[in-house]
C-alpha cells in the first residue's frame, strides 16, 4: 500500500498557495531516508507574488509605531510556545533530531529570541538632535530597509528562520523567507501560525530550490538579501546582489578552532568539547570540532575524547538517550564519508569513522588525531559528527594554527590562566571567543564572523540594527 504524501504549499499574501506551474519536489525524513511530503518547487511567478505583496504590505507596516509591532512579536512569541509541540513534530520530521533536545534546547530559546526582537522593536532611535552648523539642526532618523528576501538553512530551520524574520519585521521590514529544499515543514508551519497573527503580505514563505533562491536574491523588488548557508552560497549571493547595490547579511561556515593547554581541567574539557563538537551531528558552524591541544596533554586527552565519542549515541528521534539524530540529507552523508575516505596515510581514527545502520543517514561520533594544518579535513568544513586534534607546542603555534583557516565564526580558549585567556581572545580573528567553554548563544549577544564566515550579525542589537538604515535630516531653526 502506498502512503499518500503530506501536502506543503507557499504562504503569500496571506493565503496558502501550490507553486503557479504545479511543480513540486519530494521531501525526505533523514531518520528514515523515505519521502514525507511534496513541497512546492517555485519558479518566477511564485517569486513575483511574494515580492510583491511584501512590497504592497510594507508602507503600512513600516508605519506602525513600535509599540504595535511588539505586539504582534509577542503574540507570535506566545503562538510558537502554545503550538511548540506541533513545531517539534514538523522539526523532527524535517531534520530527525531528537524529539526531546529539539523541546529543551530549541523551542526555549526561539521564544526568548522572538521576545527580545519585540522589546528591541521599540529601540528604533537615532542620537540626540544636535546644532553641528550654526542655525541648523541635525536629527538622525532609524528606518526599516523594505522588503527583506531571506534564506535560511537545513541544521537549524525553525531557529534560523526566527533569526531571519523576528529582527526584520521588529525593525518594520516586510519578508519573503524561502527554508531549505529538504526542511520546508517546520517553516510552512511557522508561516500558519505568523500569518494568523500579522497583517497579510507582512511575512511570506515561499519553498523551492538554490533557483528559487536566485531569483529571490536577484529580484528587484527587495532591498536586502539575507542568507544563512555556505560560503559558495554567500558569495553567489554577494555576487549577485551587487548588480543592484542590495544590502547583504551573510552567516556562512565555520571551522572553530578550540585551544586546550595544559592546565586545563581535561576531564570536564572533554565533556564539554565532545557535546558541542557532536551536538546536531556536527551540523552547526560554530561546532567545536577542531581541536587544538598541547602536547604536554594530548595522549592522555585523544584518548578521553575517543571514550566520550565510543559512548555518545545516535540514534532515532524518539530514543531519549541520543545526543544526535542523523545527517540532514544524502548528499551531507556523502561529503562527510567522503572526508574520512580521503584522509592522509598520517591521520589516526580514533573513533568512530563509519556509518550507523543502512535506514536513515546516521553517522557515527568520530575522532581523527595525527593531522596537520594543511590536511584537507582541518581547512574545510566537514558539517558532520567529526571532531580532529591536533598537537600543539606552545601558545604562539596554537594562535598560528587556530587562525590559519579561511573561516572566522567561533572559537574558544581553555586554560586556567586568565592572562593567557585574554591575550588568546584578542588574537583570536574570529567573531565570537568561549573561554572554558563552546557554543552557549544568549539573545542578547551577537552572532557573526569574519573572514569567509561572512558578515553582519544575527541576534542583539546590533543584528536589529543591520535591518534598519540611517536618514540624516537637518533644518534650519532660523525664522
Amino acid at each position: 500500500m502506498t502512503t499518500e504524501l503530506r501536502r506543503l504549499r507557499n504562504y503569500i499574501d496571506g493565503e496558502f498557495r501550490d507553486a503557479a506551474d504545479g511543480r513540486t519536489t519530494e521531501v525526505i525524513n533523514p531518520a528514515t531516508g523515505e519521502a514525507y511530503a511534496v513541497a512546492p518547487l517555485s519558479g518566477q511567478a511564485d517569486v513575483d507574488a511574494a515580492m510583491k505583496a511584501a512590497a504592497d504590505a510594507f508602507p503600512a507596516w513600516r508605519d506602525l509605531v513600535p509599540a504595535e509591532r511588539q505586539k504582534y512579536l509577542l503574540k507570535i512569541a506566545d503562538a510558537f510556545e502554545e503550538r511548540a509541540e506541533e513545531l517539534i513534530a514538523a522539526e523532527v520530521e524535517n531534520t530527525g533530531k531528537p524529539i526531546g533536545l529539539t523541546r529543551s534546547e530549541e523551542i526555549p530559546p526561539m521564544v526568548d529570541q522572538i521576545r527580545f526582537f519585540a522589546g528591541a522593536a521599540r529601540m528604533l532611535e537615532g542620537r540626540a538632535a544636535g546644532e553641528y552648523m550654526e542655525g541648523l539642526t541635525s536629527i538622525i532618523r532609524r528606518e526599516p530597509i523594505g522588503v527583506c528576501a531571506q534564506v535560511a538553512p537545513w541544521n537549524y530551520p525553525m531557529m534560523m528562520g526566527v533569526w531571519k524574520f523576528a529582527p526584520a519585521l521588529a525593525a518594520g521590514n516586510t519578508v519573503v523567507l524561502k527554508p531549505s529544499d529538504t526542511t520546508p515543514a517546520s517553516t510552512v508551519l511557522m508561516a500558519e501560525i505568523i500569518g494568523s497573527i500579522v497583517p497579510a503580505g507582512v511575512f511570506n514563505v515561499i519553498c523551492g530550490d538554490r533557483d528559487t533562491g536566485r531569483a529571490m536574491v536577484e529580484h528587484k523588488t527587495p532591498a536586502m538579501a539575507s542568507i544563512t548557508g555556505s560560503v559558495r552560497a554567500g558569495m553567489q549571493v554577494a555576487e549577485s546582489a551587487s548588480k543592484d547595490l542590495k544590502r547583504v547579511h551573510l552567516e556562512l561556515g565555520g571551522k572553530a578552532p578550540v585551544v586546550v593547554f595544559e592546565d586545563t581541567d581535561i576531564a570536564k574539557a572533554v565533556e564539554d568539547i565532545s557535546v558541542a563538537g557532536f551536538f546536531n551531528a556536527g551540523q552547526d558552524c560554530t561546532a567545536a570540532t577542531r581541536v587544538l591541544v598541547h602536547e604536554s596533554i594530548h595522549d592522555e586527552f585523544v584518548t578521553a575524547l575517543a571514550k566520550a565519542a565510543a559512548d555518545t549515541k545516535t540514534g532515532r528521534p524518539d530514543d531519549e538517550d541520543v545526543l544526535y539524530g542523523p545527517l540532514n540529507n544524502a548528499n551531507q552523508l556523502k561529503q562527510v564519508t567522503g572526508f574520512i575516505d580521503r584522509l592522509p596515510a598520517h591521520a589516526k581514527v580514533e573513533a568512530g569513522g563509519r556509518r550507523v545502520g543502512e535506514k536513515g543517514y546516521f553517522y557515527a561520533p568520530t575522532v581523527v588525531s595525527g593531522l596537520k594544518q594543511d590536511d584537507e579535513i582541518i581547512q574545510n568544513e566537514v558539517f558532520g559528527p567529526v571532531i580532529t586534534v591536533q598537537s600543539f607546542a606552545d601558545e604562539a603555534q596554537a594562535l598560528e594554527w587556530a587562525n590559519g583557516v579561511e573561516y572566522a565564526l567561533a572559537s574558544s580558549v581553555w586554560t586556567k590562566d586568565h592572562a593567557r585567556a585574554m591575550r588568546m581572545s584578542k588574537s583570536l580573528d574570529f567573531g565570537c571567543v568561549w573561554i572554558n567553554t563552546h557554543i552557549p548563544l544568549v539573545a542578547e549577544m551577537p552572532h557573526g564572523g569574519f573572514k569567509k564566515s561572512g558578515y553582519g550579525k544575527d541576534l542583539s542589537a546590533y543584528g536589529f540594527d543591520d535591518y534598519t538604515r540611517i536618514k540624516h535630516v537637518m533644518t534650519s531653526i532660523e525664522g
